[in-house]
């Protein structure tokens, strides 16, 4: 009998992944994370990028952008709670180009600490998208 763990993923809107996986990468806080069954309890905050998922038996890795939020791992189950969550076959690369490029003019043209902030906040985000379509787009070839 194989290993596995139960993975949810979930956005305020919907629950967007539930099943079992022989393991998950995601982008925390310190850095990228990589969750196998009987992992040591663990919660922390999750940066914007992508969630992989490999399912049990087998079959292509799930992607999925989050834009932050949290991360419960128990030793049987993974939870991520995203602030916004997006199935990879689902980003739209010309979206994301147009919003990482008014995040890049909004800096340029701030007026104070907390536009910029935010500014530099939607650059992270949009250029994670880019880099989640990227990597979908490698996984297909």
């Amino acid at each position: 009998m194989a290993h596995t763990i139960h993975v949810d993923v979930v956005s305020a809107e919907e629950q967007i992944y539930s099943g079992e996986a022989e393991f998950v990468v995601l982008p925390g806080e310190a850095g990228e994370l990589g969750i196998y069954p009987r992992h040591t309890p663990l919660i922390t905050r999750i940066k914007p990028g992508t969630v992989r998922i490999k399912p049990d038996g087998g079959g292509a890795e799930e992607l999925i952008f989050v834009a932050g939020g949290i991360l419960e791992v128990q030793p049987r189950v993974v939870t991520v709670l995203a602030d916004t969550a997006i199935r990879g076959h689902d980003l739209d690369e010309a979206k994301a180009l147009e919003a990482q490029k008014r995040a890049q003019e909004a800096m340029h043209d701030r007026t104070g600490k907390m536009e910029y902030a935010k500014a530099a906040a939607e650059l992270a985000e949009a250029a994670a998208q880019i880099a989640a379509i990227r990597k979908l787009r490698q996984q297909k070839r």
